[in-house]
């Protein structure tokens, strides 16, 4: 069963709709129109269960070595819960996933800055 379409992520501040774009299986993919921003959700089942929320962002800068030439980049932040088909409820997993969360924006989002600083 597919998520409501359409999705939406903020930004910066800044709210994009993404349609869903496509559907296959256990995944689907929601992208904005100008193909910046994708999300995609998924599913995988075998001898565990893996459900991944990703978003993959892309941008135009400046290319450090030849300023003046610009290039794309991009980055990706996912979230992989991957638990035993069987021992674990959603309600569980659920309060693992919140509590991971919390963990890394507490305190003004501390552990994840310094994540992000490369602190470990």
């Amino acid at each position: 069963m597919a998520l409501a379409d359409p999705q939406s992520i903020k930004i910066s501040g800044t709210t994009t709709s993404l349609p869903r774009v496509s559907t296959s299986g256990n995944s689907s993919v929601y992208e904005s129109s100008d193909g910046t921003i994708k999300v995609t959700l998924s599913t995988q089942n075998g001898s565990r269960k893996r459900q991944t929320w990703r978003v993959d962002v892309s941008k135009i800068t400046e290319d450090p070595f030849i300023p003046a030439q610009n290039q794309e980049v991009s980055m990706s932040f996912y979230i992989v819960i991957d638990r035993p088909v069987a021992g674990y409820t959603n309600e569980q997993a659920l309060a693992v996933v919140l509590g991971a969360i919390e963990a890394l924006t507490a305190s003004t989002d501390l552990v994840l800055t310094k994540l992000l600083g490369s602190e470990s």
